[in-house]
């Protein structure tokens, strides 16, 4: 089993101010949002957000297509079938198609995700909650997505193919799968029987999260992309966007944050198979793609946009209005800087119609084995203090399993009041000889501070051993400096124990905004065996 210990998340240094001011309800940021992320503020949410019968059609015509040919749960097909219903909502969290998941975050996006839907059906009785997985099908930055981190080692997937990821051919991917220590099966079967990496990343989320009634949409979808052609038309030609994200990050710049979006004239790409190009707006009144020669007249473009919605693909300023405008939404999930670049786009909603999401953080966690909690034991570590800079837990360590107090400055303040009467003595006596004294003082002074060094050093080599440790542990817990849950990927823990995603389900608790240590609760058996 699991064990769960929370922290405040400003407690772990590890996060922006503008993320932890927003999770205070920073009266400051209140203009850039819609409403906090609290179970009771979804009421309101739920009575504003419109969604037409036609697009609830549209939506689940799409997924039922999207699934065709992979056995899924009487959940998640009744999950599918309830979005006709005009008391279903979706819950939904983003992310890259990231190979073998990518980090571990990326599951707990999705575990939020379920959880905020049950908490949402216990509040809300009469309503349908759809948990769903926004796959970033059409992103083009393959160098992000293509690694994960396992046991200690990078694998890589090598690839020149081009494009819309999600489109991507996953023969080439083998070659990874063979180096692999360990060969999960869902994974393997998931990428030999699928011609695209959209539909691998479909299967194995199916097979870890299906039962649990996730919905994965994949929006490089013609008919889901021809409810949005309206707003591809308008920002080919009046550049709406661009001038609302300008302003709010403007606001948000003179609040002392940093933007996270920069929005263009047209923010939209042009995307065929192998190409994803910005589309660029000539003097002379015709559209370019970059690094293309394709030329289109204006009207020749606008026409395209009817009769091939798909071959637009939205950039960052206007993806979250796409996902919007689709989806009966009403809360998006994300990390400190998607919710952070989200602030900046509420009047882009503004201008489109459309309702603003409930910004909601996922849930965060640190995975301690038990080998580590050993380690941290021994040391004499608390959790807290695992997220101490460096050289303060060093000092912290240090003190706390020396011998004895290295440090003098109680000495010190005394030596410096007996050099004081010496002075006003010499003063007396003659007061040329107060400099001398006061030279004589500072070696004095600096003698001690000396002393002081060396009974310290004696001290450090005493604790060296725990500090060692300590160091042993933070070296697995924050590769490179930074979070476990942004570069282990969760088989490292899976693997090893394969209810692990289950496990972690049932520790988070969606609503409560803090850090969750997770550790392995120790046998009988093993708790005695870690008595010294």
């Amino acid at each position: 089993m699991i064990k769960c210990e929370k922290i405040q998340m400003g407690e772990t240094n590890k996060f922006s101010p503008i993320f932890l001011e927003y999770l205070n309800n920073a009266e400051k940021l209140r203009p850039f949002f819609s409403r906090c992320p609290e179970l009771e503020n979804f009421g309101a949410q739920i009575e504003e957000k419109q969604f037409s019968a036609e697009k609830r059609q549209i939506l689940r015509d799409s997924l039922l297509a999207q699934y065709e040919g992979i056995e899924i749960s009487a959940e998640l097909q009744n999950n599918i079938g309830s979005l006709l219903d005009p008391n279903t909502y979706t819950v939904t969290t983003g992310h890259q198609l990231n190979i073998f998941t990518g980090p571990l975050y990326f599951i707990l996006k999705i575990i939020t995700a379920i959880k905020v839907c049950e908490d949402l059906k216990q509040r809300y009785p009469e309503r349908n909650f759809v948990p769903v997985y926004w796959a970033a099908t059409e992103d083009h930055d393959f160098e992000e997505i293509n690694h994960f981190n396992l046991f200690g080692t990078k694998y890589t997937w090598n690839t020149d193919q081009k494009g819309p990821v999600g489109r991507f051919d996953t023969a080439s991917i083998q070659g990874l799968i063979d180096s692999l220590p360990e060969k999960p099966e869902l994974f393997v079967k998931a990428y030999s029987e699928s011609k695209t990496l959209a539909s691998a990343v479909r299967k194995y989320i199916n097979g870890l999260f299906g039962a649990s009634g996730l919905v994965m949409i994949d929006g490089d979808r013609p008919e889901l992309k021809a409810l949005f052609s309206h707003v591809v038309k308008s920002d080919l030609q009046e550049h709406k966007a661009n001038d609302s994200v300008n302003e709010y990050s403007q606001k948000l710049e003179s609040l002392g944050y940093k933007a996270q979006v920069f929005p263009r004239k047209i923010n939209f790409f042009y995307m065929e198979d192998g190409l994803r190009e910005r589309i660029i707006p000539e003097e002379d009144g015709t559209y370019s793609v970059l690094n293309t020669e394709l030329k289109f007249e204006k009207e020749e473009l606008l026409d395209l946009v009817d009769s091939h919605p798909e071959r637009f693909s939205p950039n960052v300023a206007l993806r979250p209005l796409y996902e919007e405008t689709i989806l009966p939404n009403l809360t998006y999930i994300g990390g400190p800087g998607e919710l952070a670049y989200w602030l900046q786009l509420k009047g882009v909603f503004e201008t489109y119609g459309e309702r603003f999401p409930i910004l909601f953080p996922r849930a965060f966690a640190m995975v301690i084995s038990k080998a580590n909690l050993k380690k941290m034991e021994k040391a004499e570590i608390s959790v807290a203090e695992l997220f101490l800079p460096e050289n303060e837990l060093k000092e912290l360590l240090t003190k706390r399993h020396g011998d004895a107090d290295y440090e003098i400055s109680t000495e010190l303040a005394e030596l410096a009041q007996v050099f004081e009467k010496i002075k006003a003595k010499a003063g007396e006596v003659d007061k040329s000889l107060t400099g001398f004294v006061g030279a004589e003082q500072a070696k004095a002074l600096k003698s001690a501070k000396n002393i002081e060094k060396r009974l310290r050093k004696a001290e450090e080599q005493k604790a060296e051993r725990a500090i060692a440790q300590a160091k042993a542990v933070t070296d697995k817990l924050f590769p490179n400096g930074g979070l476990q849950e942004r570069h282990d990927n969760f088989l490292n823990f899976q693997l090893n124990n394969p209810d692990f995603i289950g496990q972690l389900t049932q520790a988070i608790n969606a609503f409560d905004f803090r850090f969750n240590i997770l550790t392995e609760e120790q046998t009988k058996k093993e708790a005695k065996a870690t008595v010294c």
